[in-house]
Order: structure tokens, then C-alpha cells, then sequence
């Protein structure tokens, strides 16, 4: 052994970097093969070719875990795999994913946290924008928030559901850190409070107790709200890590959200339908006249197939007066048998019947 047990790692630590490199490579000519073949066998251009499988990267993240030993843990493992995959995917097709802009929001973080960092992401004025460029093409995916384990779901979302024909693709939770931030860390100069109106509720007992007097004013996103920090000496924002970095400002507070396990779920929506991956979930919208017994009568079908039910939302139905639609998901996937049968009797007691589609559960 060398006299120097430092230098005698780091040889060690260059010669498995040079073996890395080589496999990185060996998987990228693999991935360009792959592109090649399904060019070949696909009818159509481009656009019409699913470089993109949620379900296949689903089973690859999950068998790394699986056959990981240590030191490094899962979660490492499913983020360095998931990078790996995405670089990879970009030499099949780069992936360009619209997201509820500007940047520096959360959407953006879950964006790249869901696809990868060799995606390019564009950021959109709104929720109904997102779903524009996803249907019109101009992007191959589109992600937007869905619902915060605080503050219950977000509305705008689940409403463009109902009459666009766009599919949920996956889904992906991240845990929301909220922090305080201005210009200096000095709060005795902050006048002014801004953020959007989510994040405010995320942390109301925050700043009803250390800022009760200071006016709290919410914009579009919490990336707006820093930006406007960044500009005035007596305001300060609500934001997470991205936007504080992006406009250089400084944390007076960290993870001033209420609660330690705030979550915001978002889904992906796309053209494609996703294939089984083996733990998956199954997104629906129903709608059911309005007699006695008609709700109960929807779910029985779930009950007596076993199916599991995790969430259930109602809205107001657009233009039908006390009339209402119902978001639902349960475990499984549209393609197995037990939820197959399911979803067939309940079609045939609904007046509205909608499968928004069936994709991997996310994984914190």
C-alpha cells in the first residue's frame, strides 16, 4: 500500500471514474440504438414516437433500489439514476417540458426533479397556458400542481380537466421549504411581505407570530415575489431555495412552513397513454344525476372489486346549474383485470365518465 493512504484512495476513486465514464457511454449508445429502432419501426414523425416511457423509468428507478446495498441510500440512488436516464433520453430526444412559470417556482424544482436536469423547461404565465402547450404541441409534456397536504387541492388544475383531452402521465410529490428572504438579514427594515396566496396559508402562524403587523401582499408566484424583494430594500418574500438563489437574496428564516411535512403533489399531462409499471395509480373524473343513493352507487363498484379508493374531490359542473363532477383516484392500473372490471360498472352508472389516465405513484 502506498505510503500515502490519501493518494492510494483518490487512484482508486480516478480509476472508478474512468470505469464510469465508460459505462455512461456504453448506456448512451445503448439509448441512441433505441431511438433508432423505434424511428424505424414507427409510422409517423417524431412527435408521434414515445421516447418518454414513465412506466419503463418507473421499473428501472425501482429495481435500482432494490439492488442497492449502501452507503448510498435510495432515495441518492433513484436521483443519480434518474439524471443518468435523462441524459441519456436527451440524445434520443431532447424533452421540452412547460411548467406554472416564471422561474425559480416549484413547479420548476418538481419539473426537474421528476425528468431530469437535460430537459429544457418553459416556464407559463398560468395554469390553462401549461395545457396549451402541451395540446398544441409546442411542448412534449406539461407539469402542474394538483393539490399541498396543507391546503387541499388546486382548483384551476382539476377544472382544465374536464374538457381537455390531455392525460395525466405521472405524478410527483416534493416537500415544499418555505423561507423567508430580502435584500439583507437585517428584519427590522421589512415593511413589506410578498408571496403567493398558498404560501402565505402554509405559514400564517409563522408570521402571525413573528410579523403580525407587516402587510402581507400576494402575487402570481412565490419566484414574482422574490424578484420584487430583489428590488426593493423594504420588502421581503416567501420563497423557496431556487428563487432566492436566482435572485441573489438572503435568507433571514428557513422552513417557516407550519407544518414539517408539507407536500405538494403535481401531476405530468401529455398525449400518451402510460403502460403498466407495477405500482401505479388511476385518475378519473365522474358525474352522477342527482338522486338519492347516486354517489354510493358510483363508488360500490370500487368496494366490490377491492379496489382502493385515496382521494375523492367534488367541483362545480361548468354551465349545469347544482350540478357536480367528482375527481377520483384509486390504486392500480386501468389495464388490470380487477380495476378493468371496476371502471366498467361505473361507467354504466355515470352520466359523465372520464379516465384522466393511469401512471407510476410518485415517490418522495
Amino acid at each position: 500500500m502506498s505510503d500515502d493512504p490519501l493518494k492510494s484512495l483518490r487512484d482508486r476513486i480516478d480509476a472508478i471514474d474512468e470505469q464510469l465514464l465508460e459505462l455512461f457511454n456504453q448506456r448512451a449508445r445503448c439509448a441512441v440504438e433505441v431511438a433508432e429502432i423505434k424511428r424505424e419501426l414507427g409510422e409517423g414523425g417524431d412527435e408521434d414516437i414515445n421516447f418518454f416511457r414513465p412506466d419503463r423509468e418507473a421499473q428501472v428507478i425501482k429495481r435500482a433500489k432494490s439492488l442497492n446495498q449502501g452507503p448510498l441510500s435510495n432515495d441518492e440512488v433513484g436521483r443519480l439514476i434518474r439524471e443518468v436516464m435523462s441524459a441519456c433520453l436527451a440524445l434520443e430526444q431532447p424533452l421540452k417540458i412547460a411548467y406554472l412559470g416564471p422561474e425559480g417556482t416549484f413547479t420548476q424544482s418538481a419539473a426537474l426533479k421528476h425528468f431530469g436536469h437535460s430537459v429544457s423547461t418553459l416556464p407559463m404565465s398560468s395554469i390553462p397556458d401549461v395545457f396549451s402547450a402541451v395540446e398544441s404541441r409546442h411542448t412534449d409534456y406539461g407539469l402542474v400542481p394538483v393539490e399541498n397536504s396543507t391546503e387541499g387541492v388546486i382548483s384551476h388544475t382539476l377544472d382544465m380537466f374536464i374538457d381537455s383531452n390531455l392525460k395525466v402521465c405521472g405524478e410527483v410529490e416534493i416537500r415544499i421549504h418555505h423561507h423567508l428572504a430580502s435584500q439583507s438579514q437585517d428584519v427590522s427594515k421589512i415593511r413589506y411581505i410578498y408571496s403567493h396566496q398558498q404560501s402565505f396559508a402554509q405559514c400564517r402562524r409563522w408570521l402571525e407570530q413573528n410579523f403580525p403587523t407587516v402587510e402581507r401582499i400576494p402575487v402570481s408566484s412565490n419566484a414574482e415575489a422574490a424578484r420584487i424583494a430583489s428590488e426593493q430594500a423594504d420588502a421581503a418574500a416567501i420563497c423557496g431555495l431556487p428563487a432566492v438563489e436566482i435572485f441573489g437574496l438572503r435568507i433571514c428564516a428557513e422552513n417557516i412552513e407550519d407544518l414539517a411535512n408539507n407536500t405538494t403533489r403535481f401531476v405530468i399531462i401529455g398525449h400518451q397513454d402510460v403502460g403498466p409499471s407495477g405500482n401505479d395509480k388511476t385518475s378519473l373524473v365522474v358525474s352522477t344525476r342527482n338522486v338519492p343513493g347516486a354517489l354510493l352507487g358510483l363508488l360500490q363498484p370500487l368496494a366490490d372489486n377491492n379496489i382502493s379508493m385515496n382521494k375523492i374531490e367534488s367541483r362545480p359542473y361548468a354551465g349545469r346549474k347544482w350540478a357536480y363532477v367528482f375527481f377520483i383516484d384509486i390504486d392500480g392500473h386501468q389495464q388490470d383485470s380487477e380495476v378493468r372490471q371496476a371502471l366498467n360498472e361505473l361507467k354504466a352508472q355515470a352520466s359523465l365518465f372520464k379516465i384522466l389516465g393511469s401512471y407510476p405513484k410518485a415517490s418522495l
